[in-house]
């Protein structure tokens, strides 16, 4: 046991001997989930049109106004002052400008002296639509203006008001009254959506996570062919192995050394997942212990099938990177494996990341358990039985 602890002290300390192994062993990890996470929404976010609304009147029009956007389903308003809204606008951090002048008011709409400034950037879609929004929410104001200036005309003929104050209350009353029905209108039309589910599960920050974790993890755990090829060149595996110390001790302890490592390194990546990007990664520890173990288990055995055949280090570390891309990306560590054409989706399944892929998704995505992700797991030591079985056959120390 000491000589197998000794030989994972040893590893441990050749691979984190300069600050580019940490780079690549949590920091990129780290960046690449976290921007590929966030170039897709994750559907909890407004994908509504942002909307700056500079509100220089304060009254009750302007208000509605503002309300009548904020209930748009095409923009959101964000209330500013004007000179922020002004350098957000010549900056172009913003596509449009909707100012709302001092003086609107109920007074200015029934007189026709009513007006608003809208600004837009030039040739700019989202600018077209918060157009087309605003339009609507004002007419929606002003019809039910109209309506209560109706209202306020019909009374007058059947019973001239007292006093003007009596004139100005029955209108807001009417103006009330006609907000109120508006609101209450029937949608004029259905939406029915189909039962049939979508075909493509897919959460940005889920996939980003499970995917960035095994292509970081499996690439390295590949390179444990890198190891032995080194050991073979320089000579300090034959030197070891004509010490009192088996084959079988080198290989179990350079072996679960980097399975050990890689599975910190796992732990880390779904820590972030758990406390940055609020991913359930831990609603089933057990189920996510064994998909962990197995995939790196899996991982391990193809590096150590590898090192049975490469030469030298340097082929041993292109084809370690170049297999763990392509596996990866074939996976569907990149791309939901859904977008890609039946027949491919049919030959992937030899690859042992499409099946680590489609575990840790049956966990942080599709919130399954242990028993869940059983059939993947089977499939990941398959894999690692296989493929340990020929790199121990093969091994050889010169």
């Amino acid at each position: 046991m000491r000589k197998i602890l000794a030989i994972i002290i040893k590893d441990a300390i050749m691979r984190f001997s300069g600050f580019s192994e940490l780079l690549f062993f949590i920091i990129l990890p780290i960046i690449f989930t976290f921007l590929l996470a966030g170039g897709t929404p994750s559907g909890d976010e407004d994908a509504r049109i942002r909307l700056l609304v500079v509100d220089e009147a304060q009254t009750a029009l302007s208000a509605q106004i503002v309300s009548e956007l904020a209930a748009s389903s095409a923009v959101r308003p964000e209330v500013v002052s004007r000179a922020d809204a002004e350098e957000q606008f010549s900056q172009r951090r913003a596509s449009s400008i909707f100012i709302i002048p001092a003086g609107l008011d109920t007074a200015s709409l029934q007189e026709g002296t009513a007006a608003v400034d809208f600004r837009q950037q030039p040739n700019n879609l989202n600018a077209s639509i918060a157009q087309r929004a605003i339009q609507t929410a004002l007419r929606r104001v002003s019809s039910a203006v109209s309506a209560a200036n109706t209202a306020v005309s019909q009374r007058e003929e059947a019973m001239p008001f007292a006093s003007d104050a009596e004139k100005a209350a029955y209108f807001d009353q009417s103006l009330e009254l006609a907000r109120e029905l508006q609101e209450d209108t029937p949608q004029r039309v259905t939406v029915i959506r189909a039962a049939t589910p979508d075909q493509v599960e897919y959460d940005p920050r889920a996939n980003s996570s499970a995917g960035q974790l095994i292509t970081w993890v499996f690439i390295p755990l590949f390179g444990i062919s890198e190891l032995f090829a080194y050991e073979r060149a320089t000579g300090t595996l034959r030197r070891l192995l004509t010490t009192p110390t088996r084959k079988a001790t080198y290989l179990l302890g350079t072996i679960s050394g980097q399975v050990l490592m890689a599975i910190v390194q796992m732990l880390l990546l779904v820590g972030f997942g758990i406390l940055v990007m609020k991913l359930a990664w831990g609603r089933d520890p057990l189920a996510l212990a064994v998909m962990l173990v197995c995939s790196a288990l899996a991982a391990a055995a193809i590096g150590s099938a590898m090192g049975a055949f490469v030469k030298t280090s340097g082929q041993a570390n292109g084809l370690s990177i170049m297999l763990g891309m392509v596996m990866a990306l074939m996976g569907g560590c990149w791309y939901p494996i859904e977008l890609f054409p039946p027949a491919i989706q049919t030959f992937v399944k030899v690859l042992p990341t499409t099946w680590a892929m489609q575990g840790m998704l049956d966990l942080v995505l599709r919130g399954g358990g242990l028993v869940d992700i059983l059939p993947e797991a089977g499939v990941l030591l398959g894999f690692a039985a296989v493929f340990f079985a020929v790199g121990v056959w093969r091994f050889r120390y010169e």
